[in-house]
């Protein structure tokens, strides 16, 4: 539930950045509670677990590859990023990682977030360095892993290529309904590889529907604690 498109409009950025709260979750991470949308951007059941679970132990450690080429739908935090880059290294995993969002958080909001203190401090440098990152061009932040930042709205968005694999972590489809929407799933569908992998913490019967009529094989697995179900989806080979 990370990032900022087209569903939800402030009037400016300095509005949005004076409605976000920075709050702890159960496990003792960080997220950003959203007072316009009443959403928040990860489960206040645990930050950093919700990640982990749904897109690294059920995304990126079930990509069968030394490279995987990566979109997320959502920055946000820089959450998924960041454990994203940590876990590369760890599994000797090159990642060309894409990432959209319309609305970037203020480096004021970055700098209360306490990821890289949950992790021991492991990372740190990496993870100022991603967001201090200009957006619209790739940038290195470790031997196996690069980021590119698309500040662009999602609904707009055409990908270029093919992705091994898609985190899709938009806001809630009854918070922003048109990331949600079957041209919206047909078009991440068409970005991926063929046997490519897209995880999303969602799992409303919809969704599911949409998927498997667009051709995605789905299956509904055990979401993070406190919440029942997620998806991922994969593309026949």
């Amino acid at each position: 539930m990370e990032g900022f498109q087209a569903a939800w409009q402030p009037n400016n950025m300095n509005m949005k950045q004076q409605e976000l709260k920075v709050e702890l979750t159960a496990d003792g991470s960080h997220t950003l509670y959203l007072q316009g949308l009443e959403e928040y951007y990860h489960s206040w059941h645990g930050a950093v677990q919700e990640s982990r679970h749904v897109f690294i132990d059920q995304g990126l450690k079930q990509v069968k590859a030394g490279e995987v080429r990566l979109l997320e739908v959502g920055f946000g935090t820089g959450l998924n990023a960041y454990l994203t880059c940590m876990e590369a290294e760890s599994m000797d995993l090159k990642v060309d990682y894409d990432t959209i969002d319309l609305y970037p958080l203020s480096g004021g909001i970055i700098r209360k977030l306490n990821y890289t203190q949950q992790m021991g401090g492991k990372g740190a440098g990496i993870f100022k360095k991603m967001h201090r990152a200009g957006w619209n061009r790739q940038t290195t932040l470790t031997p196996s892993f690069t980021i590119y930042k698309i500040l662009e709205d999602f609904l707009k968005f055409h990908p270029e290529g093919r992705y091994r694999l898609i985190y899709f972590d938009a806001f809630a489809p009854e918070k922003q309904p048109a990331m949600w929407q079957e041209d919206q799933l047909k078009k991440m569908f068409d970005a991926l590889e063929p046997g490519g992998i897209l995880v999303t913490y969602c799992a409303k019967g919809k969704v599911k529907r949409m998927l498997r009529g667009i051709g995605c094989q789905v299956e509904t697995l055990a979401g993070p604690p406190g919440k029942r179900e997620m998806i991922r989806a994969l593309r026949p080979e």
